[in-house]
């Protein structure tokens, strides 16, 4: 078995593991939903300061590690970049200190009264994305996805634990449980950097070199800082991040607590997405080295009315089972019932992005790679500003945060999707795609107006049912997605071959 194949079968397992621990945790989560809030505001807060950290200097590692490499400096880029991402830092810390002098209004945040914890975070989360990309160049990325996947999940379902143990035995005033839940959850992500460093060491043994002479010979210090320029402005599209910040800001830590839990139960819709771009990305190359957009277009929108099936197959099951999932939840149950438009507005953006398949990825992999780093700033800017009206001018809450987000991402797809039409020639879109979508809106239909059992279990079970059913008879007959290829003996025994 080759190790790109024991890598990606392992890579998929800590994936799927991640997200059935994150759905399991969604039923927990909802005995508190104003601290689980606070965790949610943390960890994005955190993701969403560490590139002004780490100025991209984490995709220079990968960018140039064959250079260096060969020229036997890989310790000597590791020690500078985790020197260097250490006194960005130091310089991030003096502007975060320095803002409240020019801006009173700064300390009103929840970003400063909590910054005791989201600084130190910031730092340690910077580190490990310098280990993380480092890493990748060695080819391993299945302990990566465990800390970048577990971890993370473990710290809020650990720390939440805590919480919810410490406050019965505490008074309702005492910060108490709060404080030592947040040290558990730091302390998480202290053990991950351990694991990096650890591990990192495993590969090869770090011998920590800064010395500045290679960077300086031939000026490769500004090749290597133009990239990782370039590098920190492609992330800035995080709008996930970017909606938790804002909510938790504006709206109050328990909003912040339904919209994690409501984005939790809509990620399943990208699960098919899981890996497919790793898979793609040799093809797309491929494809583009040797000028064949015609293969490239077959491939693109193969991929993308797979992903928009199946995608649309999930969403249509949540939609009609989500609100009699409602009543098995905790106390808070009925609060994410009052917010299911939401599901609806958002899901509906995420099939936008999975019918579009891998268009940045064509992109980035192309000489227009710069366009894709203007498409993330935009999509940044529009979802900042659209919140700001929503949250400002509006009394829509979540469902303007749903809304924004998915004009951006739509907004950010329609983009990519004309310009490589232009420049490449191709498309993800399909009138399969249509055919797909009436389907699956005829199920969703013919499911909510059948009748309801007085057991909210029976009806959570039988109405996703008959959406199956319904779109299985419906592709039987249309042939729009070939399921047939897929519900047989022999690739379910291909799953588990490697060669």
């Amino acid at each position: 078995m080759s190790v790109v194949a024991r890598q990606g079968f392992k890579y998929s397992i800590i994936g799927y593991l991640g997200f059935l621990l994150g759905t399991v945790s969604i039923f927990i989560f909802m005995n508190d939903l104003e601290f689980y809030g606070t965790l949610r505001y943390i960890m994005p807060t955190a993701e969403m300061l560490v590139p002004f950290v780490v100025f991209g200097i984490s995709y220079a590692n990968v960018k140039f590690f064959p250079k260096v490499d060969k020229d036997g400096k890989r310790q000597n880029m590791l020690s500078l970049s985790l020197a260097l991402v250490f006194i960005n830092f130091i310089v991030f810390l003096c502007i975060f200190f320095l803002i409240p002098y020019f801006f009173p209004g700064f300390k009103n945040m929840k970003a400063w009264k909590i910054k005791e914890i989201i600084l130190p975070l910031t730092l340690m989360l910077s580190f490990c994305a310098i280990f993380n990309k480092y890493i990748s160049n060695y080819k391993r990325i299945v302990v990566s996805n465990i800390f970048d996947n577990l971890f993370p999940k473990i710290a809020n379902l650990g720390a939440f634990l805590i919480f919810i143990y410490l406050v019965s035995r505490y008074t309702e005033t005492s910060p108490i449980p709060e404080r030592i839940a947040l040290i558990f959850f730091f302390g998480m992500f202290a053990l991950m950097f351990v694991g990096y460093v650890f591990y990192t060491n495993k590969l090869e043994k770090i011998k920590f070199d800064f010395s500045t002479d290679y960077f300086k010979k031939d000026d490769f210090y500004k090749e290597f800082a133009a990239y990782s320029f370039f590098g920190f402005l492609g992330t800035f599209g995080n709008y996930l991040a970017i909606n938790s910040f804002m909510i938790g800001e504006f709206l109050g830590m328990e909003e912040n607590g339904i919209y994690s839990t409501l984005y939790a139960l809509i990620s399943l819709v990208s699960i098919p997405q899981l890996g497919l771009f790793n898979i793609s990305a040799p093809i797309i190359s491929k494809n583009l080295a040797d000028g064949d957009m015609e293969g490239l277009d077959k491939f693109h929108k193969k991929t993308s009315l797979t992903l928009y099936f199946l995608g649309a197959v999930l969403f249509s099951c949540i939609m009609v089972g989500f609100p009699y999932l409602t009543y098995f939840m905790p106390k808070n149950g009925m609060m994410l019932r009052e917010y299911e438009p939401v599901v609806w507005i958002w899901g509906s953006a995420v099939l936008v992005d999975l019918a579009t398949g891998f268009n940045g990825n064509i992109i980035s992999l192309s000489k227009y790679y710069k366009f894709n780093i203007i498409v993330m700033l935009l999509l940044a800017g529009l979802t900042i500003a659209l919140n700001l009206y929503f949250l400002k001018n509006t009394d829509l809450k979540l469902i303007g945060i749903a809304l924004s987000t998915a004009i951006s991402l739509t907004t950010y797809n329609v983009i990519k999707i004309i310009f490589n039409y232009f420049m490449f020639k191709v498309s993800p879109l399909s009138i399969e795609m249509i055919f797909v979508s009436i389907i699956c809106t005829l199920a969703i239909t013919v499911a909510i107006v059948l009748p309801n059992f007085s057991n909210n279990f029976i009806n959570l079970i039988y109405k996703p049912a008959v959406v199956l059913i319904l779109i299985f008879i419906g592709n039987y007959f249309t042939k729009v997605f070939p399921i047939e290829d897929y519900l047989n003996k022999n690739f379910i025994k291909s799953i588990f071959k490697f060669k």
